[in-house]
């Protein structure tokens, strides 16, 4: 059985954070309550997350202040935050987001759909990423063991091959969303996701050729987080 994502819902508001539950119900991910920074931060320590959905405007620590925490430490740091916000500052204002580390600035009140897509997108990179870390990590396992058996070393090329395609469906997948951002926006918010993306796919893509025959043992596989 496949497990199931966790997304943080950062909002001071107890109503606020039954809409966002009611609009990403339909993802079937796990969905996680946060009242304050103080507590998001909490949650952090021990549970891993796909996506942090994140209030701008709450009292005490604010999302800017939280968000430079998640940020600085090194277990949460490329976890994807999207804030949310009810105030329109301006451009000043956004990109104080993008520079807390957002990968998108959403204003209040917000399209339900675009909202669920844009979760379910970092939501699949992330299903995506555990999978190939699962899949390498066993992988990486056998060829330490220096299994030299030939019914083995076919089952691990073609085990190599598995992983290689799967990471260029989701390439694929990020090129396509990439082209769609770029062609129906040129926001910073674009761009931001855009990048993000690139990063994590290129990190995956460098652990993947690290395991081929030739370009390195598997015990420099770099870490992903």
């Amino acid at each position: 059985m496949v497990q199931k994502a966790k997304i943080l819902l950062v909002d001071d508001r107890p109503e606020n954070l039954l809409a966002l539950e009611a609009i990403l119900s339909a993802l079937d991910q796990t969905l996680v309550r946060a009242s304050s920074g103080e507590e998001a931060l909490k949650a952090l320590l021990t549970d891993d997350f796909a996506v942090i959905l994140l209030d701008v405007q709450m009292p005490g620590m604010d999302g800017f202040e939280t968000a430079a925490h998640i940020k600085r430490r090194e277990r949460t740091r490329d976890i994807p935050i999207i804030f949310l916000t009810a105030i329109n500052h301006g451009p000043h204002h956004t990109f104080r987001g993008y520079a807390a580390g957002a990968v998108d600035y959403i204003s209040k009140p917000f399209d339900p759909w675009v909202l669920r897509a844009k979760v379910s997108v970092f939501v699949e990179l992330y299903m995506k990423n555990c999978q190939l870390r699962e899949q390498a990590s066993l992988l990486r396992l056998q060829l330490e063991g220096g299994e030299k058996d030939a019914d083995e070393a076919n089952e691990s090329a073609g085990l190599l091959a598995e992983l290689s395609a799967r990471l260029a469906a989701v390439e694929e997948q990020a090129e396509a969303l990439t082209k769609q951002l770029n062609d129906e926006s040129t926001d910073a918010a674009a761009v931001a996701t855009a990048a993000h993306l690139e990063r994590k796919l290129t990190g995956l893509r460098r652990a993947l050729d690290a395991l081929e025959p030739g370009t390195g043992s598997a015990s420099s596989v770099p870490s992903q987080n």
